[in-house]
């Protein structure tokens, strides 16, 4: 996609962009970092805790509010010999961030890793070979960034609360 020509507003006012919506619905930097855990199949209170390292207040708040948007679930687990706890797992909608935050993970290993080697790679089970997050068009075709182009509804420019 070539660089966007200067504009003095964006083509979607930020009160109709869904981006900018889901940041909002998504939360803090906290927030993030527990659904990141979560990705990688952490589940429990102390284990978020532990990993995070973020206030015990802060967690709970974050776990709550998280569970009340539908991002994950609270179901029970109990270990042998301890009573019941809580454990958090991703709903549907949860697991779905798992392509942005990997499309993220790769801006990141490119551009703020710092020439080091990234920390994990994508791969296909089949044969091993190294899998990248990319441009796929309905047909399954890779569309090179420069084919890329946006078209915009023409209400979306519009504040929300003049239509």
């Amino acid at each position: 996609m070539a660089t966007a020509p200067f504009r003095r507003q964006s083509p979607i006012h930020i009160s109709r962009c869904t981006l900018a919506a889901s940041f909002d619905f998504l939360g803090d930097r906290a927030s993030l970092l527990i659904l990141r855990s979560a990705l990688f199949g952490v589940r429990r209170y102390e284990d978020f805790h532990t990993e995070i390292g973020i206030p015990r207040t802060i967690l709970a708040d974050r776990l709550k509010r998280l569970v009340a948007s539908g991002l994950m679930v609270r179901q029970d687990y109990k270990s042998d010999g301890s009573r019941p706890r809580k454990e958090y797992l991703l709903t549907e909608m949860g697991e779905a961030l798992r392509l942005p935050f990997l499309a993220m993970r790769q801006w990141s290993d490119h551009w703020v890793g710092q020439g080091r080697t990234p920390p994990m790679r994508l791969m296909r089970k089949s044969d091993g070979s190294e899998v990248a997050v990319a441009f796929v068009d309905h047909a399954g075709r890779i569309v090179p960034p420069d084919d890329l182009m946006a078209g915009f509804e023409d209400w979306a420019s519009i504040p929300a609360a003049e239509s």
